[in-house]
């Protein structure tokens, strides 16, 4: 696939087969999430990649409930309070791996750098066939002491993209764009 093939049909995941994806994909993953450029060649991102069933479990349900503790009364919708109060929803879709991509610091380029990597990540996945979704639910969560600590990271490191990744049921369709705003000089 081109990479202009990529950019136009890549779209967020949420439905995926039970297929496993092996080490070396994820690697070819993680490989082309490098290539992103960095501010002044920092590269400051560090990768978790989670298989494990029962963590999934465990960040979906706390990352739901920190949600519903923590977000301001009015800033969540009926829908949204519906859908993460459900204990039968989980923000990774059952998809068979979570890669958290996280910033070495807190400094004021790593978060860039690490969203200019998991785009990347995506545009790989997609290129490899293979689905992907950045769940924004899962940030806050993971940001936590307790989030940083169920994923093995150190307590400086701030988780950035959480993108689960699988083999899609079916291809979702496109999704009409807005015309963009410009402003000629």
């Amino acid at each position: 696939m081109n990479l202009k093939d990529a950019l136009y049909t890549r779209r967020a995941v949420r439905d995926f087969t039970d297929a496993a994806i092996d080490d070396a994909a994820i690697r070819q993953l993680i490989d082309a999430a490098i290539q992103a450029p960095s501010a002044m060649n920092e590269q400051p991102w560090s990768f978790v990649v989670v298989r494990d069933k029962a963590l999934l479990d465990r960040i979906s349900a706390e990352a739901k409930a920190q949600m519903l503790r923590t977000t301001p009364a009015g800033l969540l919708s009926h829908h949204f309070q519906e859908t993460l109060g459900n204990p039968k929803f989980h923000i990774f879709y059952h998809a068979p791996v979570l890669v958290v991509i996280a910033a070495k610091n807190d400094g004021p380029w790593g978060t860039i750098d690490c969203a200019l990597a998991a785009q990347n990540l995506m545009l790989a996945a997609r290129d490899a066939s293979l689905g992907t979704c950045w769940i924004g639910f899962a940030q806050g969560w993971l940001a936590t002491a307790e989030g940083k600590a169920a994923l093995g990271l150190p307590p400086g490191y701030v988780p950035v993209a959480p993108i689960i990744v699988g083999h899609p049921k079916v291809a979702p369709p496109p999704v009409a764009r807005k015309e963009p705003e410009i402003y000629w000089k």
